[in-house]
């Protein structure tokens, strides 16, 4: 039997599992739904017991979702595009989260005059990983936003995490391989200071297409390269590490 749900989605939205975590998210094919990379991050992403987690160019919520089964602080997500925010705070609602997740619909360039700095104690973001070049840019606008740096640059968003996240506090990144020097020194320049890295490979023997990355304000030079993360085996099938953080444990409650 189909579910039910209270929560009123618009022309062409869905509800869809969250995983195993007994989470559902709104989702559209007119915009675009979360991929691994969202996931992955939500999982390799250091965030405290308690306190207060942030989570830049959120899309409809999904980091901020997964964020909520490891920890208990209060969950904040900053989105640009008005569609994708209403989406996230109707996932919110629909999962009886309200309490612990708000969503901002605004700028991540300015979110610090109303924030203000150092308030987090840790951030997250997947951000868009193509610069602009006019050439290539997708048809449909909110992919377009979400994967092209239209709004925001490279350099905006390290900025914003390094206004936003206190002394001491992290910062965690999901992106792709080909900017990784970028991100580095980007991250020195706004003193977050890279601590570890970790490459995911589609499969063993294949070039990494994803990088996470993780850094601390103000912190010591000192980074971490942890083993790869290999999504497929050679069956084709995720491998086990990539079924844990899909799905668990085996008897793991969620």
């Amino acid at each position: 039997m189909e579910k039910q749900y209270d929560t009123p989605l618009h022309k062409g939205e869905r509800i869809d599992d969250l995983l195993t975590q007994n989470l559902h998210i709104i989702q559209s094919p007119e915009v675009f739904s979360f991929s691994m990379d969202a996931v992955l991050l939500g999982r390799f992403a250091s965030v405290p017991a308690r306190g207060r987690v942030l989570d830049l160019c959120t899309g409809n919520g999904v980091i901020p979702l997964l964020l909520s089964t490891r920890t208990k602080a209060k969950i904040e997500g900053v989105e640009i595009q008005e569609r994708l925010a209403d989406m996230a705070e109707r996932s919110i609602t629909m999962n009886g989260l309200q309490e612990q997740i708000t969503i901002h619909h605004m700028d991540l360039k300015h979110f610090h005059e109303i924030a203000g700095h150092g308030m987090y104690d840790a951030v997250t973001v997947n951000p868009p990983y193509t610069p602009l070049t006019g050439s290539d840019i997708k048809a449909n606008p909110h992919e377009a936003i979400a994967r092209h740096e239209i709004h925001c640059t490279l350099e905006d968003v390290v900025q914003a995490c390094s206004r936003l996240v206190k002394q001491g506090g992290k910062v965690s990144m999901v992106h792709r391989p080909h900017r990784l020097a970028d991100i580095l020194t980007l991250m020195r320049q706004y003193r977050i200071e890279p601590k570890r890295i970790r490459f995911v490979h589609p499969r063993a023997g294949m070039e990494a297409n994803m990088v996470l990355v993780e850094g601390l304000r103000d912190g010591k030079p000192e980074m971490r390269v942890l083993p790869p993360l290999i999504v497929y085996n050679e069956q084709g099938e995720y491998c086990s590490e990539i079924m844990t953080i899909y799905y668990g444990q085996p008897g793991e409650e969620h």
